[in-house]
């Protein structure tokens, strides 16, 4: 399987199938106006079987950019037939206080070419419930917010990682030298403490990359930048 990180929470899973998680569209313009910097390149021209939007925000929904006739499933929950299987979608909030600041957000977890996959979205809960935990179950390869502001930071983040132990760890939602409102990795990868595996470039095959729950390994791509 191949994995390309778009910046943000957007990736797109390359393997017998494609999936795009939380895609953007143009942000940069959008973003300055209100005296932010986002210089990550708008998600365009991908080809995709399925599409997964965590929640309805404009830096995590913009389908416009992907092609073909995908199957979208978007922030809802439940257990889902879908192009690659069984999707189980988690209800989560993207704050503390139970979404009434930032609304619901959408956990996805689904296999594909034999991994087990969970996407976190925006998730802004100190910590995971016990029931959500439950449904997660086992992770081969986890993507979680790391960068702080309107998502758990790096020393929350690490604290699910290792409740949920999986065997390749993904940070993502970061600020960096695209990304000006957010916290860089640094806290999340001190507080795992766990191997670094870091990618000069923003994709990559993941039979490259070898973890497993009892010894993860944190993948950082680099982000891409406009």
């Amino acid at each position: 399987m191949r994995v390309r990180w778009f910046g943000q929470s957007a990736f797109l899973l390359s393997g017998s199938k494609r999936v795009v998680i939380d895609p953007f569209g143009e942000m940069t313009a959008r973003l300055a106006a209100r005296g932010m910097t986002f210089r990550h390149p708008a998600v365009a021209g991908v080809a995709a079987d399925l599409v997964l939007v965590t929640h309805e925000h404009s830096d995590h929904n913009g389908l416009d950019g992907v092609e073909g006739s995908p199957t979208v499933i978007r922030s809802t929950a439940g257990t889902i037939d879908s192009p690659v299987g069984e999707i189980v979608a988690i209800a989560s909030e993207h704050d503390e206080r139970a979404g009434v600041q930032r609304g619901p957000n959408t956990i996805f977890r689904f296999t594909l070419d034999g991994l087990t996959v969970c996407h976190l979205g925006d998730l802004g809960q100190r910590s995971l419930r016990p029931e959500q935990q439950a449904e997660i179950g086992p992770v081969d390869l986890l993507f979680v917010p790391v960068g702080g502001g309107p998502t758990i930071g790096g020393v929350e983040a690490a604290a699910v990682v290792r409740a949920i132990a999986p065997g390749i760890a993904v940070p993502m939602h970061y600020g960096s030298e695209a990304i000006d409102f957010l916290e860089p990795p640094d806290a999340f990868v001190e507080a795992l403490g766990a191997r670094v595996e870091r990618i000069e470039a923003s994709e990559t095959d993941l039979e490259a990359v070898r973890g497993t729950s009892e010894d993860p390994v944190v993948l950082l791509l680099a982000p891409p930048i406009a």
